[in-house]
């Protein structure tokens, strides 16, 4: 195959991108098809274009009701121009006198919206009972034509410059509403989770928790033309340098003084990086599994940790995962998820969604135990 160079258009990579998740999509729901219609649909694959018209014909599922609570939405400008974005608030939330509530940031996939990202995880119904905030950005389709978080365009500066954006739009939701900006944490899936990472490497200081799913390891693409062979995991992966000390210390939501910047910079310089959680499916045909291990690699050696024993672990019929913790003084500050079975597909999320494999174990409350954790450390710290 030809070498990929700068003039693969980021068209051509999203469209690609895209139409692999679509297949994908297609491929997780098809066990699901009852018997009856599974027959009736071969017969109408042996006529080509009867079926495609019979599938474009189909009504489109009506999509899950989001938990209870306030649905916010809001716009946020930034270096990457505006972005919108949905609050979740739980139903009925009563702080008190001078309390501050944890935040989650979740980054949605290509093809995907905040909403969907809430549909399939549930993560709603976690921050209702457990009582923190989730911030849900939205990508315009304007800056990606298939909604995708532009994670590989580090030399245009579109990435970095989303990076800041979403920054403003926590920075933004911390002025309206009790955020403890001491408990911020960044997750996503697939687009979503290689920007989360991105974000967390950039900003360290910023966030207490970072969770990819199904994410492209950091440092791995520059452009849209080294993009696919990242997410084939053939790139190396590495940390990313860090903004200018302006743009930091503004990241910070503090004046740019010669102290702030120095300061800023000196912590992301010496990678003070916040714990990291991955998961990712063996069976992932869109971004490799290589990334997932690249990835955990990478966070544990900045960090000085070593990896403890590998543990097989299932509950029930779920998927059975590898799990993998790195520990560095004798606290986890990484630990790797590998489910086997799982694709290109959030782990145990609703049934007969795209993205979305019921059949995984639970990576909602995986995400929650690990995030908690770091939330409960943070608080304890203050």
């Amino acid at each position: 195959m030809p070498r990929s160079t700068s003039l693969f258009s980021l068209s051509a990579l999203t469209r690609a991108y895209h139409r692999n998740l679509k297949v994908l999509a297609r491929a997780v729901r098809a066990p699901r098809i009852r018997p009856a219609a599974s027959k009736a649909l071969a017969k109408v694959a042996a006529k080509p274009r009867v079926a495609a018209a019979v599938v474009r014909k189909r009504p489109a599922p009506r999509k899950p009701a989001l938990a209870r609570g306030e649905w916010v939405g809001g716009v946020a400008p930034g270096p990457a121009g505006a972005r919108r974005y949905h609050l979740f608030v739980p139903p009925g939330l009563a702080v008190r006198p001078g309390e501050k509530l944890p935040l989650l940031v979740m980054l949605h996939g290509c093809g995907q919206t905040g909403r969907d990202l809430a549909v399939i995880s549930r993560m709603n119904r976690l921050a209702a009972r457990e009582r923190f905030l989730v911030l849900y950005p939205e990508q315009e389709r304007v800056a990606n034509a298939h909604g995708c978080w532009n994670w590989f365009e580090r030399r245009s500066g579109k990435a970095d410059a989303e990076a800041a954006t979403l920054l403003a739009a926590v920075d933004k939701v911390a002025l309206r509403y009790p955020v403890d900006l001491g408990r911020v944490a960044v997750a996503g899936l697939s687009a979503g989770a290689s920007m989360a990472v991105l974000m967390a490497a950039l900003y360290p200081s910023r966030f207490c928790a970072v969770v990819m799913h199904s994410g492209v390891a950091p440092g791995t693409a520059e452009s849209s033309g080294t993009a696919l062979v990242a997410m084939q995991g053939r790139r190396e992966a590495f940390l990313p340098d860090p903004p200018p000390a302006d743009a930091l210390a503004a990241a910070s939501g503090t004046a740019a003084t010669t102290a702030t910047a120095a300061g800023a910079r000196a912590a992301t310089a010496a990678r003070r990086l916040p714990p990291l959680l991955v998961v990712h499916g063996d069976a992932d045909g869109v971004v490799s599994l290589r990334n997932a291990t690249a990835a955990a690699a990478l966070w544990a050696g900045a960090l000085d940790a070593t990896p403890g024993p590998v543990r097989t672990l299932q509950r029930g019929q779920r998927h059975a995962m590898r799990v993998t913790d790195f520990k560095a003084r004798g606290r986890t500050v990484v630990t790797l998820r590998e489910v086997h079975g799982l694709a290109h597909a959030w782990s145990g999320g609703a049934a007969s969604l795209p993205y979305s494999d019921p059949d995984g174990p639970d990576a909602s409350a995986l995400l929650w135990a690990f995030v908690a954790r770091q939330f409960q450390g943070q608080k304890a710290a203050v």
